[in-house]
């Protein structure tokens, strides 16, 4: 069997993984960078071979969204080596196609690398929704022990209120006068 060529720190890719739009996405500069390639080649890939890349595999981000990026990683203006174009940003299934577009064996192993990091992503949010739902039904256990000590505690209120109003009763049985 062959070993792996390439070796990245999943911290690494997990870092390049970004919500826009509700989904996870690498940029395109992200991935040519795992990939050993120029950001300027991957695009060219991608334009070339556009039908394999519908709207939700791979989209290019609007200018709010751009500028939302450019401050997260404090990249340079335009004209000293920042980005000059609008990102691509590929999803789960963008990058899984650009396995079939990039063929060396490097982008080969980094998509295989980075398809298995979405997947512990999914099975982290399945996980994380199996916890939520066991948490919101012991929110509502307590919610119901909550409501039931209420009602203890109203009936101890009213058997105070109750002992209260109580006239005192005759004593039966001997007296003993004190001295």
């Amino acid at each position: 069997m062959k070993q792996s060529l390439v070796i990245i720190p999943d911290e690494t890719v997990m870092n390049k993984i970004y919500f826009i739009r509700g989904q996870k996405v690498m940029l395109d500069k992200d991935l040519a960078e795992l990939y050993g390639s120029e950001t300027k080649r991957l695009k060219e890939a991608v334009k070339r071979n556009n039908e394999r890349f519908p709207k939700d595999f791979m989209f290019e981000l609007n200018s709010s969204e751009f500028q939302s990026l450019r401050t997260q990683f404090a990249s340079s203006k335009n004209g000293r080596g920042g980005d000059r174009y609008m990102p691509m940003v590929f999803t789960e299934h963008g990058v899984l196609m650009l396995s079939s577009v990039l063929n060396s064996p490097k982008a080969i192993q980094v998509n295989i690398q980075i398809m298995r990091i979405f997947t512990r992503f999914r099975q982290m949010l399945t996980e994380n929704t199996e916890l939520r739902l066991a948490i919101e039904k012991l929110e509502k256990k307590t919610e119901n022990n909550s409501k039931n000590i209420e009602v203890v505690f109203q009936y101890f209120d009213e058997l105070i209120v109750k002992k209260e109003k109580m006239k005192p009763r005759k004593q039966i049985g001997y007296k003993i006068l004190k001295k």
